[in-house]
């Protein structure tokens, strides 16, 4: 019986003493150090606030017409005997060149027949004065007293005189229909198209051609109402201030420029798209008096940008960084992001023109940052880093490989 229990007592024993020995090592070990995560400051880019003076400039668009367009018609009936050399498509011509000429032989025995019409309606004239001087001088060699008009043949000389006026207004219908022979250009310009040929004939109000006038030429410019009110928009015949514009276009692959004047606005909203026109003129846009520079032909589309208003202490903040509700993503000076509220003066396409609402210390948070948060701590990237953060994928946080801890 002894025995059995000593054979009991003692595995307990021993996996008492076990535990005992266990429980008095793990006493005497000293716990794990603690230590407290951080995590790395975000590396974003960012620059100083600053204001500026600037000037406004508005963005356009549109399509280059000549001022004057032209649809040239025959005055006489005949057929065409002389057609210039230049009144092709594409040909320029200079103010009074002759274009077409009519075959003049009908018109010019029309000039000689009423000039002979009107010789003898003045022959006539003469005869019936000496015949009134006659008339007078018989009337008083037989009595005194004022002479009656019939007898003085004052009717006839009346009707006299009449004739030759008439015969003067069909010569001069005459010589104007043997002009009307000669068609020549009324301003300086281009040929559009042609519609007749030598030998053809032509009958009076006859198309011959469209012109378009070199001088000058226009490009209706859409503004918005909100464009509108960072530019003087001259009216028609006003003695205001024409804003300047400066046209661009690609051309055989370079960029060109051409200056233009502001002169007025079409004075009314398109119903369609809510804006309104302004005409934008370019002088001499074929470049007829400087061969050396690049013309601006008709039908081209240019981009226009028109210099608006002078504005003062206002911060250029890129449109993309315009967040909802005018708020802008800012480092304040505490190295933190937060969202700032601001008052717009003005924005376009490309830029914001903010006129107040950042505070002193301010930095424009340039970085793409996927869901920033108010009171993020940040670090500001320094040129070398700023060009590694700009590679950063725009959807992921810009973080450098070295920040990141083993």
């Amino acid at each position: 019986m002894a025995a059995k229990i000593i054979k009991i007592l003692v595995p307990v024993g021993v996996v008492v003493v076990a535990v005992v020995l266990a429980g008095g090592l793990m006493s005497m070990r000293k716990p794990p150090e603690k230590k407290d995560e951080q995590r790395p400051a975000v590396l974003i880019t960012a620059e100083p606030v600053q204001t500026q003076d600037l000037i406004y400039r508005i963005q356009s668009q549109g399509t280059v017409k000549p001022k004057l367009e032209t649809n040239l018609s025959s005055e006489v009936n005949g057929r065409i005997v002389e057609v210039a050399a230049n009144f092709v498509e594409g040909g320029f011509f200079n103010a009074g060149d002759l274009l077409i000429r009519v075959e003049p032989a009908d018109y010019q025995t029309n000039v000689k027949a009423a000039e002979a019409s009107l010789a003898n309606a003045q022959a006539a004239l003469e005869e019936e004065k000496a015949r009134g001087r006659v008339a007078e001088e018989e009337w008083r060699s037989f009595t005194d007293g004022k002479a009656p008009e019939l007898g003085l043949r004052r009717p006839q000389l009346a009707g006299a005189l009449a004739n030759v006026r008439s015969a003067e207004a069909e010569l001069e219908r005459a010589k104007r229909d043997l002009a009307r022979t000669e068609i020549r250009a009324p301003f300086a310009g281009l040929v559009k198209s042609r519609n007749v040929n030598l030998g053809q004939f032509i009958s009076r109000g006859a198309s011959v051609g469209m012109i378009y006038g070199t001088d000058i030429a226009e490009v209706r410019l859409p503004i918005t109402d909100n464009d509108a009110a960072f530019v003087q928009l001259p009216d028609f015949g006003s003695d205001q201030i024409k804003p300047e514009v400066i046209l661009t276009a690609v051309v055989g692959g370079d960029i060109k420029q051409w200056p233009a004047k502001l002169v007025r606005t079409e004075g009314v909203l398109d119903e369609r798209s809510r804006v309104i026109y302004a005409v934008a003129q370019v002088k001499d846009p074929y470049q007829r008096n400087n061969n050396a520079a690049t013309p601006l032909r008709f039908g081209r589309f240019v981009q226009a940008e028109i210099l608006g208003d002078a504005t003062t202490d206002v911060v250029v903040v890129p449109r993309h960084l315009l967040l909802a509700q005018q708020q802008v993503l800012v480092v304040d000076k505490d190295n933190q992001l937060q969202f700032r509220p601001v008052t717009l003066e003005r924005a376009d396409d490309r830029f914001a023109y903010v006129r107040s609402g950042f505070i002193d210390g301010d930095r424009l948070a340039t970085s793409a940052i996927a869901n920033p948060l108010a009171g993020t701590v940040v670090r500001i990237a320094s040129e070398q880093e700023a060009e590694q953060v700009a590679e950063q994928p725009s959807g992921a946080a810009p973080v450098l490989a070295s920040q990141v801890k083993e």
